[in-house]
């Protein structure tokens, strides 16, 4: 293992505070009583007449984190530092933690074995500098953790300029627990997830859903089109996949008799990775029976004006260069007229070849095992998707395209379906779901034929999904999100791997 000059200095360092009989990772209770941003928000102090101060609370605290900042001086130093919340300035004073003869802690440890990075628990009282700032008097001080590997050095000047910012991309990615520590604001990024994630859980739990899980490891990679991860398992000698959807199981549930249910799933599929996807990503399904797809319009509209309301006090977010407005009720139009408003061509009576000639008259990649469905898809994608900035429901799309759903009610050819387009992206697919195992067993079949012409993203046919519909599925609507997606909208981020905690990455050195 190669070590840098920093890392073998901190070694001999960990050495040396081994010698002075200091455990440098001691048993991890500490008493931590309030964090840094309870004690700089809540600290209290009057003046008295005499001009003296008087603390009127924290009168003791105990912090732990990272040391970040160290001047340290002859008699007394300052330092800061940085717990799950923020960061704090520590004031230690020589004789305040050495009152003894014997000034080891703080002229050796302190000034000379601690490290920026290195975990250190803290216990003193609050007090204000005298330039204001809020800071702790430390009485009594515990290394907790040293640190092997220096931190990178994050410089900001009095304007707030940054310099020598931890910034590339492959290693941020890679060490984000570095990324957590040193920028500020990433921490943000993903609270702001978690929250929104909550309100989505506590809207559909107050509206009567049971959160349920089910299967990752799969016999059949069913409810969405694409290519699945494949595994073995040894003990029953049969290969199983990766789950690429969860809504077969969830529909299985609603035959069950289950009215509402809905779960936040990881899912992995075996395709590229650009800014706006990763192999295993985050979904969420619902599925509501006696429901249809405009029932899930409407409640789709809510529930993104109350996500919005809640992280920010208002439906209006910003999303890089735009003001997306969440305020309901959002834009409907399906995708036939879509492709024609932007395109002027009216595709809604073409067959497959029609449409291969629209995909060569603009330039269209097509393959020869591309259906009707993959086609219209194309075309969308190409030439309409990224046109969609505010909030807009895509509907009514051709039955090609979508061989769960079921058939339009009054539109031949068209199914009850729509996908939610915001800032150019598809952040939701809906229907009002096929519950007609006859006609679903044709529908599977087709994917099928597409499957034997090299299409490797067709469905496969899931035998034990059409018996369970044959025993009576109620009609319902059901709809996916991409959380990845509204996380990134909700947090004004334009890569998916910026609201990953941990993206997919090449090998070190690849």
């Amino acid at each position: 293992m190669h070590l840098s000059e920093q890392e073998i200095i901190r070694r001999e360092k960990l050495q040396q505070i081994i010698d002075l009989g200091i455990d440098p990772y001691p048993a991890p209770l500490f008493p931590v009583s309030h964090t840094s941003i309870e004690i700089l928000e809540g600290y209290q102090e009057e003046i008295l007449e005499d001009g003296t101060k008087n603390r009127l609370n924290f009168q003791e605290v105990a912090l732990a984190g990272r040391l970040m900042v160290a001047r340290p001086g002859g008699k007394a130093s300052f330092a800061n530092i940085q717990d799950a919340h923020g960061r704090i300035q520590i004031y230690v004073r020589r004789d305040d933690i050495c009152p003894d003869d014997d000034k080891t802690l703080y002229d050796i440890l302190f000034c000379k074995l601690l490290d920026i990075g290195d975990y250190i628990g803290v216990k003193g009282y609050v007090f204000k500098t005298k330039t204001g700032e809020v800071s702790i008097h430390v009485k009594e001080l515990t290394l907790l953790s040293k640190a092997l590997k220096p931190l990178p050095v994050v410089k900001t000047d009095h304007d707030g300029n940054v310099y020598d910012a931890f910034t590339d991309i492959e290693l941020r990615y890679r060490q984000r627990y570095v990324d957590l520590t040193v920028n500020r604001g990433i921490k943000d990024i993903f609270i702001k997830r978690a929250k929104m994630i909550q309100v989505i859980r506590d809207y559909l739990l107050d509206h009567g859903a049971l959160e349920v899980d089910t299967p990752v490891l799969q016999n059949i990679p069913g409810g969405a089109a694409a290519r699945p991860f494949i595994t073995h398992h040894n003990a029953l000698d049969i290969p199983l996949y990766l789950r690429i959807a969860n809504e077969l199981y969830l529909k299985r549930l609603i035959v069950g008799g289950f009215d509402f249910v809905f779960e936040f799933s990881r899912n992995f599929r075996n395709e590229g990775m650009d800014r706006t996807h990763n192999p295993e990503f985050t979904v969420l399904e619902f599925y509501v029976a006696y429901k249809d797809y405009f029932w899930m319009m409407d409640f789709t509209e809510k529930l993104l004006e109350k996500i919005a309301l809640t992280l920010y006090g208002t439906t209006d977010v910003q999303v890089g260069e735009q003001i997306i407005s969440f305020k309901a009720p959002f834009r409907r139009i399906s995708i036939l007229e879509a492709i024609q408003e932007k395109t002027g061509i009216d595709i809604s009576e073409m067959d497959e070849q029609g449409l291969m000639d629209v995909c060569k008259q603009l330039h269209i990649e097509t393959q020869p095992s591309m259906g009707k469905g993959k086609l219209i898809d194309e075309i969308f994608g190409a030439t309409a998707e990224k046109s969609f900035i505010q909030p807009t429901f895509i509907t009514d799309y051709p039955v090609e395209m979508s061989p769960l759903t079921k058939k339009h009610r009054s539109k031949a050819g068209l199914v009850e379906r729509f996908e939610l387009m915001i800032n150019g992206k598809e952040v939701a697919n809906a229907y009002s779901e096929l519950n007609d195992p006859i006609d679903q067993r044709a529908r599977f079949e087709e994917q099928v034929q597409l499957m034997e012409r090299g299409d490797d993203e067709a469905m496969f046919i899931d035998h034990d999904f059409l018996r369970a519909m044959e025993y009576g599925m109620p009609p319902m609507s059901g709809i996916g999100f991409g959380i990845d997606r509204l996380a990134m909208l909700f947090t004004n981020q334009s890569s998916i791997q910026e609201v990953l905690f941990f993206p997919q990455m090449r090998g070190e050195g690849q």
